[in-house]
């Protein structure tokens, strides 16, 4: 079986439709201000009116405050809360326990040292999210393109269920998965055209190139 998919970002009705029609088994709605991809609770709301049960709605989160998070999960009938900021453990469970969802925490890699942040989730967290660490100064924790260097994931003791993110597209997805190992992979950047615009083209390109592995 090739790997799963989660197309994040997502913030059209035809970019939807297009992660769906071929084959991503998750799709990502952003709730954070500064990103050129956040939606409103009830935008999100909209759209996600329009998945089908089979595919995942995710959430992506930077330390939200409990009463945002309780609204746009509610609204947005999120399955996943996906974790970019700086979310302890003890967090991780408590959103998992209060609101009944898979909750995903994201560790930024840089270096191979980086990957031993995932150990502290292990009962708290259902998946880590292993993403390239972004520049200190960056206004974003995460859909800038940046890439890690895939080989530091080669014979790490995984604590948790993990997905691979960070400078995919369709031309080194299969490298990604080859050298990592991963069954799950997650792109932003690599389906826009701009900063926030998804391209149907390059969505479709990626699953379908995901779909040959």
């Amino acid at each position: 079986m090739p790997p799963r998919a989660k197309i994040c970002g997502l913030s059209t009705e035809d970019t939807l439709a297009a992660a769906i029609r071929h084959g991503a088994s998750h799709v990502g709605f952003v709730f954070f201000a500064r990103s050129p991809r956040n939606l409103a609770p009830e935008q999100a709301a909209a759209l996600a009116a329009l998945v089908p049960d089979h595919v995942a709605r995710v959430g992506v989160f930077v330390d939200p405050d409990e009463a945002f998070l309780a609204r746009a999960i509610a609204e947005a009938r999120l399955a996943v809360v996906q974790l970019h900021g700086g979310e302890t453990a003890e967090r991780a469970a408590a959103i998992r326990a209060r609101h009944g969802v898979e909750v995903w925490k994201a560790v930024p890699v840089k270096l191979r040292a980086d990957l031993a942040a995932a150990r502290s989730y292990a009962g708290a967290a259902d998946r880590i999210l292993y993403d390239a660490k972004t520049p200190a100064a960056a206004d974003l924790p995460g859909g800038l393109g940046l890439r890690f260097d895939w080989r530091l994931l080669e014979g790490f003791d995984h604590p948790l269920p993990w997905a691979l993110s960070g400078g995919l597209d369709a031309r080194n997805v299969a490298e990604a998965v080859a050298i990592s190992g991963a069954r799950l992979v997650d792109v932003s950047s690599g389906v826009e055209s701009a900063p926030g615009v998804k391209d149907v083209d390059k969505i479709a390109g990626f699953l379908q190139s995901v779909a040959r592995l």
